[in-house]
């Protein structure tokens, strides 16, 4: 096997391959990255039995044929190559020679036969906006657990409906909604498909396919080993779904929204971020809503405690709550507009906290798009 391909090609295409590979693999064989080379071009890709990434580039090959090297060392070297074509062939003795300019390495050939085949998907697809879903993930994922006690939790649970792509992600303590157009072609229905999605994996492919045009979804296979595949341009993406019931949170959003503040986003970001340096990081931070501003108290140590008010319109009567901050800088992050509509949602048991739902508002009168929605659970109080 011997063939030449641009430097800066090759590097970008290990780079994208090796990106979902874990940091620490049971199983050295999956450290790989697969390479073929035939009279079509290259073929890279990586498989750790949940996700794989393949991506085929334009390459002189001068003899066909398949090898298994480890991913990261050629990650690794591959983006430190001096500005020169690479060609890689293999030796006499079975090794992998690099070669770049004057740089020579010689890599260890890892056994192709034992490398497991890359799944193939060929169910029903259809397509997304790229930056669409891209921004829809950065608004989702975060909100999914990072407790693996919990698989389902773990996830972003994607739902395909007529021509409406939703991804929905909740740790128990808040809830975030995202929907983005979805063009299924011809088999655009009322049905619905679901799929749950790892949002380690979800995250990558958001990072990955951002500037890439439509994004082709597919889901395939069934039984525990349902995956479902992102592909744009020469790159796809597949992931092994997680199984299980993910929790029905969408029934938790409220019909009723009168009672609600309108505050500008960036304004209470800032002054939730300096009030909340004096406490401890579990503990909640008082707000107070008000006809005309929302106050901000922290006591934090005997040491420390801090105060803020910033303006805010407020509809119906006063509020006093508590709220986790980090979660309501990630919820205000998310909602990417000039200001954001606080809501306060009322609950048939006056024993427990109702949540707040988190909306964007593109101004002070008016509503912002509600394709995004995000429901935060308020924290007791201690007086």
């Amino acid at each position: 096997m011997r063939f030449h391909v641009n430097r800066d090609v090759f590097s970008e295409a290990v780079s994208f391959v090796v990106k979902l590979l874990p940091q620490r693999n049971p199983q050295p064989i999956l450290a790989g990255v697969l390479i073929e080379a035939s009279d079509s071009g290259l073929s890279l890709a990586a498989f750790d039995y949940e996700a794989s990434a393949r991506t085929t580039i334009e390459a002189t090959v001068d003899e066909p044929g398949t090898i298994l090297v480890h991913g990261r060392l050629l990650s690794e070297i591959a983006s430190r190559l001096p500005n020169a074509p690479v060609q890689i062939e293999v030796d006499e003795d079975g090794g992998i020679v690099l070669s770049c300019g004057s740089a020579r390495f010689t890599l260890a050939a890892m056994p192709v036969q034992e490398y497991p085949a890359i799944p193939e998907v060929s169910g029903d697809s259809g397509l997304v906006p790229g930056e669409d879903f891209a921004t829809a993930i950065a608004q989702v994922a975060f909100a999914a657990s990072r407790d693996d006690v919990t698989p389902v939790l773990t996830g972003v649970q994607l739902e395909v409906t007529g021509v409406s792509l939703s991804l929905v992600a909740t740790d128990r303590y808040r809830v975030a909604l995202r929907e983005i157009p979805w063009d299924g072609g011809t088999t655009n229905g009322e049905e619905s498909t679901t799929a749950l999605v790892p949002a380690r994996t979800l995250i990558e492919v958001g990072k990955t396919f951002a500037h890439g045009g439509d994004i082709s979804i597919a889901f395939s296979g069934s039984g525990d080993r349902e995956i479902i595949a992102f592909t744009a341009g020469n790159k796809t993406v597949t992931s092994l779904l997680i199984k299980g019931n993910f929790p029905p949170v969408r029934r938790l959003f409220p019909q009723q929204t009168e009672h609600h503040a309108i505050v500008n986003t960036s304004e209470l970001a800032e002054a939730v971020r300096r009030v909340s340096l004096v406490l401890d990081r579990s503990a909640p931070l008082r707000f107070t809503f008000s006809t005309d501003s929302v106050s901000m108290d922290a006591s934090g140590t005997e040491q420390a405690r801090a105060s803020e008010s910033v303006d805010a319109h407020l509809i119906g009567d006063d509020v006093t709550l508590g709220l986790n901050p980090q979660y309501l800088l990630e919820s205000l992050g998310a909602v990417r507009s000039e200001f954001a509509r606080i809501t306060f949602t009322s609950s048939e048991n006056a024993n427990k906290l109702s949540p707040v739902l988190i909306t964007p508002q593109t101004s002070v009168d008016k509503s912002g798009a509600d394709s995004f929605k995000y429901l935060l659970q308020p924290n007791l109080l201690l007086r």
